[in-house]
């Protein structure tokens, strides 16, 4: 079926328009979420070490418990034993180190330890924000909002988002599959950007239609699960509906895109309260344990996973103390034979007295169909399936998706400059210069600012607090784009894209000299590499740019 000329026409207006107004926040998004993707070896790379003894072994827990809560006994209520060695060498036993206060400075933990002695030693653990910073850069398209307004307005950006797909897929899919590997680079410039665009939309479709998709369920999951619990009381969904917002929202700490599960509030983990109503939820109904029965140890805490549920494997165990009797205990891990509700995987709660399961909506493999079913689009978004190789396939679609969103708007900028040429104005409409400075600005000042974050990491304090790497991002920021302004015209995006790119290469620069360690891992080697190419990248984008676009 063919299209009407004037309905062709409308779709590419609404899809260059919607196009324009959201692709400058969802260049930060996927170009930031390409990131995320190492945050947990940025995360251990960022934060400094603690100096503890070797940890004990699993079945000397209970005794470094022991002395642990005889010294802290503030801990008891929720305190993290640490199951792979990974996470031991961060410490075997933790707890939040706040004392139950309220503190604008960074989250700090307790590490627990035993010397060659027998005696305990504990050190605080303070770890950096860097990667967190970036996460959430990434959810709320980087926008210095409040968390709850600055998802509104991503919802807001996905739905627009989703427009232009449709509206692009409709308008100039039957011409496209005429020329589709045609990427005319000896032609003008607009064409040359109109190639390079259509060939990177057309591949990565069905991941932006996924990325839409669940970016909006993302931004709107409170309300629809509010719609779901008011139209079926009885729904399990509707009373873990904010756990489902903790799994992306608030922080790729509490609930992060790509974090750890190495504190209580890792990736996945809900709230001390969330905990609660998921022991009360209907998988199992134990009868209250007497306070008294002691809590069982990580020994068989790990037995008894390993009968109920071959091929998990637990990484970390958070026991939460909830009184009468109903404590619990969350046993974080992942299963490679299936999707993950988490960016790194999924978690199961236990009776922690009798071991008995009380939630295992969240375990994978083991969920009932509208849960699994939900599951499926968090994975999708996350890459948390396939392994290393899906996560390296993601941060490609990630830079792609972000690269297509710039020749997007430069698509529009040179169309818009030929069009007034033709028109006969010599000068520039204000528009033009306007989306011009803006395009060129907040793209390499994203780039730029993401890099003096991880930069600076290991020259400011803990290895950078939330605020302190928010305040270099969006120094960096500011300053792209006010230059682009200053300095428009040919110059300024060459000046732009090379300070972008001396940035960057400064990121694996720090890393040799501060972060040894991370280049002995496949992943700390990869983003050294990335870092690389894309300044690479950068530097001769800059010599390229020659012709005024």
């Amino acid at each position: 079926m063919k299209l009407r000329a004037d309905l062709v026409q409308l779709y590419r207006d609404v899809h260059s328009w919607v196009g324009i107004v959201a692709g400058l926040f969802l260049f930060v998004a996927f170009y930031a979420g390409a990131v995320t993707m190492f945050e947990e070896p940025l995360q251990s790379w960022a934060s400094a070490p603690v100096a503890l003894p070797p940890p004990v072994s699993l079945e000397q827990t209970p005794l470094l418990l022991e002395k642990a809560l005889a010294a802290y006994p503030e801990a008891r209520d929720d305190y993290t034993i640490a199951v792979t060695p990974e996470d031991a060498q961060r410490g075997r036993l933790t707890w939040d180190g706040s004392g139950g206060q309220v503190h604008h400075g960074p989250t700090q933990s307790m590490a627990a330890g035993l010397d060659g002695q027998g005696n305990l030693v504990v050190v605080p653990k303070t770890p950096s924000e860097a990667a967190h910073f970036v996460d959430v850069l990434h959810q709320q398209v980087g926008l210095p909002l409040p968390h709850t307004q600055a998802m509104v307005l991503m919802g807001a950006v996905a739905l627009l988002y989703a427009v232009a797909l449709v509206s692009g897929v409709i308008a100039y899919l039957p011409a496209l599959m005429k020329t589709l590997f045609a990427v005319r680079l000896g032609q003008s410039v607009r064409k040359r950007w109109l190639d390079v665009h259509n060939l990177l939309g057309l591949f990565s479709l069905p991941f932006h239609l996924v990325m839409a998709i669940s970016s909006v369920v993302f931004a709107f999951h409170g309300q629809i699960f509010a719609v779901e619990h008011m139209l079926f009381p009885g729904s399990s969904a509707g009373q873990h509906g904010g756990q489902h917002g903790g799994m992306h929202g608030g922080g790729h700490g509490g609930g992060g895109h790509a974090g750890g599960h190495g504190g209580a509030s890792g990736v996945g983990a809900p709230s001390v309260t969330g905990a609660a109503s998921a022991s009360s939820a209907p998988v199992s109904s134990p009868a209250p344990v007497p306070v008294s029965v002691p809590v069982l140890p990580p020994t068989e805490i790990l037995s008894i996973m390993a009968r109920q549920a071959p091929g998990f494997v637990p990484e970390v165990l958070n026991y939460m103390q909830l009184g009468h009797g109903k404590d619990v205990v969350r046993v974080f891990g992942h299963d490679a034979r299936y999707l993950t509700r988490g960016p790194t995987g999924g978690f199961v709660v236990l009776n922690s007295h009798t071991g008995a399961v009380q939630s295992g909506e969240y375990m994978p493999g083991h969920q009932p169909a509208k849960f699994a079913i939900v599951t499926t689009f968090f994975a999708l978004h996350f890459g948390s399936f396939g392994g290393t190789p899906m996560r390296w396939g993601y941060v490609v679609l990630g830079l792609a998706g972000a690269f297509l969103f710039y020749t997007g708007n430069q698509l529009w900028i040179v169309s818009r400059r030929r069009r007034e040429r033709e028109s006969g104005l010599v000068v520039e409409t204000r528009g033009t210069k306007l989306l011009a400075a803006l395009t060129s600005g907040c793209t390499t000042g994203c780039v730029a600012g993401i890099s003096a974050v991880f930069c600076a990491v290991p020259l400011l304090p803990y290895g950078g607090t939330y605020g302190a790497v928010s305040a270099v991002y969006y120094s960096v920021f500011c300053v792209f784009v006010v230059a682009a302004f200053c300095q428009r015209g040919q110059r300024g995006i060459r000046l732009l894209l090379a300070a972008a790119g001396g940035v960057t290469a400064c990121v694996p620069l720090m890393l040799c000299l501060h972060g040894a360690h991370l280049l002995r891992t496949p992943e700390g080697l990869g983003v050294a590499l990335m870092a690389g190419l894309l300044s690479v990248f950068l530097f001769a984008s800059a010599a390229k740019h020659t012709r005024e676009i």
